[in-house]
């Protein structure tokens, strides 16, 4: 599979972008506030964490199932343009997801922002 590409037939650099976002902020999240002593390297069939992170990435087993809901949904978006899914008329994750998303949205938000991140922050509001 090309690095390039995190899933096989993957090439549109937006929903990469969105999904290399995706992996850093449920990644932030889990770092801020889970236990390491749980967190195990993730790795999916869908979609080649290595390669949108560009380095393994270790999570706690309930962010390592939020991740993969999400990469999903977002994979398989059918909405063209994509909205943001704050935006989108469809919820299409499950209610239990959305709100977690929600949170870690929130939270890494703010942590990335704080680091001097703001093509994250532009991200979230664009």
């Amino acid at each position: 599979m090309n690095t390039e590409n995190c899933q096989a037939g993957f090439d549109d650099p937006k929903i990469i972008g969105d999904l290399k976002t995706l992996v850093r902020f449920i990644e932030v999240y889990c770092d801020g506030l889970h236990d390491a002593s749980d967190r195990q390297a993730v790795d999916l069939k869908t979609h080649d964490i290595q390669a949108l992170a560009g380095r393994s990435v270790e999570l706690c087993p309930d962010c390592t199932k939020l991740l993969t809901h999400a990469l999903v949904k977002r994979s398989v978006c059918p909405m063209d343009p994509k909205p943001q899914c704050k935006h989108c008329p469809n919820h299409c994750y499950h209610p239990t997801y959305r709100k977690q998303i929600q949170e870690v949205m929130k939270y890494s938000g703010r942590k990335l922002v704080m680091r001097g991140r703001v093509d994250y922050l532009l991200h979230l509001l664009f």
